[in-house]
């Protein structure tokens, strides 16, 4: 396909968000506990300020400046400014760190020129159910010819989550030669465009796109519910028939809540 020439810079943004859900069963507060400092600990702000590094060099970006946080009692944050291009050091202000970190707080926000991507999450439970979740919410915003949709199924990946919801929307327009406004400068039908089969295949998906305003939503739930993914301190060998199907059926109503944004019947 024939590119597009344009007069001056791309304008387009591009926004990516990227939501995940895990959920576990932890039968006593104490393991209810220990399983918020696990992934207080596995998602720490140096651990997302990696994923979100590799995100930055996965869509062709630079990172410009970072900062995170991990807060008290549990979550973190992280955020990062990036460029679509190397920027000369000349040129970058003496406030961005390029992503060279001194001991700093837990929190991380990254910058990019003129893009930015965030990460924050909220691990929480319930103190009687024994359901915990962890959900993180993570926000690529770039202009110019880099996609965040290229980092999709790194992100899967990466999160091993149990519900996926994208939004993804271009926004502004940008102009050719011939002076034309053009705005959105990609084929897309689907977020599951940008997505590896391997990966599809492992969700039940619902799509609910805007075309005419270039908004993309796509909403993923695992399709396989193996009840020893869900439990923290607990095997289901160690667990009687009737507790199993329980758990089974709490863990599957606890997941299907929050894909359709709606309290069930119980």
């Amino acid at each position: 396909m024939e590119k597009l020439v344009l007069y001056g810079f791309n304008n387009l943004t591009k926004s990516l968000s990227f939501n995940i859900y895990d959920i576990c069963y932890a039968k006593s507060k104490e393991d209810q506990e220990k399983y918020i400092e696990y992934i207080d600990e596995q998602y720490n702000s140096t651990r997302l300020t990696k994923i979100l590094t590799d995100v930055t060099e996965m869509i062709g970006a630079s990172v410009l400046n970072v900062a995170k946080q991990d807060y008290d009692p549990q979550g973190a944050s992280v955020t990062i400014l990036i460029s679509e291009e190397e920027v000369p050091l000349h040129a970058v202000d003496p406030s961005c760190n390029r992503g060279i970190l001194a001991p700093m707080p837990t929190h991380v926000v990254g910058h990019l020129d003129k893009s930015h991507i965030t990460v924050h999450t909220y691990p929480e439970s319930h103190p009687d159910q024994g359901i915990t979740t962890f959900r993180a919410d993570i926000d690529v915003s770039t202009c110019g010819t880099i996609s965040p949709l290229k980092a999709l199924d790194y992100l899967i990946e990466n999160f091993d989550s149990d519900i996926i919801i994208c939004d993804y929307r271009v926004r502004g327009f940008t102009r050719d030669l011939n002076g034309n406004k053009h705005y959105i400068d990609h084929k897309i039908n689907s977020i599951q465009d940008y997505i590896a089969e391997r990966n599809l295949e492992m969700y039940n998906i619902i799509d609910v796109n805007v075309y005419q305003e270039k908004i993309f939503h796509s909403k993923m739930i695992l399709k396989d519910l193996e009840l020893d993914n869900y439990l923290f301190g607990l095997n289901k060998a160690d667990l009687s028939d009737e507790e199993v199907e329980r758990l089974e059926k709490q863990i599957y109503a606890e997941m299907h809540e929050i894909y359709y944004g709606k309290n069930l019947k119980k």
